[in-house]
């Protein structure tokens, strides 16, 4: 009987994606305890926006697209396309509001469970657009999933193989490797167990990457999560 060939696997990429994956895990903790509080999360961002741009988007546009960071034409060199702006942009919202439809509700009823069960819930105001939709977008989800799911995962993926498939999307150990780095990477932001919680989260995230080729729907899912955690925390009067 013959045995399956071994998945592909290229040793010295995995690892020169790891050794990044700490060193830019190393300046994101520093920043977030040297930064004033008023100028972490921008600082934060800015430096997995800059390590995206030193490790991908500098390259040609096959790279970037390879790397599912188009988006749309955005980060590409040639002339934007309005058309393909648009759908793509439509693609990505239809994934993130549908995948937020079935996932938010069941967190809903386990963070109501996980603090005790509060009785009062007076539902907060909806975030601004201009501070904290734009903020968690274009502050906090698009550079993390930049860095994450555009650059660590896809060439966790390139080195060691996408060899199953899940829910209709090929995936394979660099998920899992990328969602454990993402948890570490918010632990060393801030000491706290609770942090680590967030692999789960960046598994779905990871998955959305490699559903749709591209980081845009994880994006937005990423923003949406963060906006819904934080409209439970002012609704239930909990810190957030």
């Amino acid at each position: 009987m013959s045995t399956p060939d071994p998945a592909p696997t290229d040793k010295p990429r995995a690892q020169a994606t790891l050794l990044a994956a700490v060193v830019v895990t190393a300046v994101v903790a520093a920043l977030s305890y040297l930064l004033p509080d008023a100028y972490s999360a921008t600082g934060v961002g800015a430096a997995f926006l800059l390590a995206t741009y030193l490790l991908t988007l500098r390259g040609d546009d096959a790279a970037v697209r390879h790397h599912g960071l188009a988006l749309g034409g955005l980060l590409e060199r040639e002339r934007l396309n309005p058309t393909r702006l648009a759908r793509d942009f439509g693609a990505a919202a239809s994934w993130a509001v549908a995948v937020a439809a079935i996932v938010l509700p069941p967190f809903w009823l386990g963070y109501w469970v996980y603090h005790g069960r509060p009785a009062t819930f007076v539902p907060a105001a909806f975030p601004s657009v201009q501070d904290e939709v734009l903020g968690q977008l274009l502050v906090i989800a698009l550079p993390e999933e930049a860095f994450y799911r555009g650059v660590l995962q896809t060439r966790l993926d390139d080195a060691w193989g996408a060899r199953w498939r899940w829910l209709g999307a090929r995936v394979g150990p660099g998920l899992v490797v990328t969602s454990a780095l993402f948890a570490v990477g918010h632990l060393a932001t801030e000491v706290y167990p609770g942090r680590l919680a967030v692999f789960f989260p960046a598994l779905l995230f990871g998955w959305l990457r490699c559903r749709t080729g591209s980081i845009g729907a994880a994006v937005l899912l990423h923003a949406l999560c963060n906006l819904f955690a934080s409209y439970l925390a002012s609704s239930y009067g909990l810190p957030g």
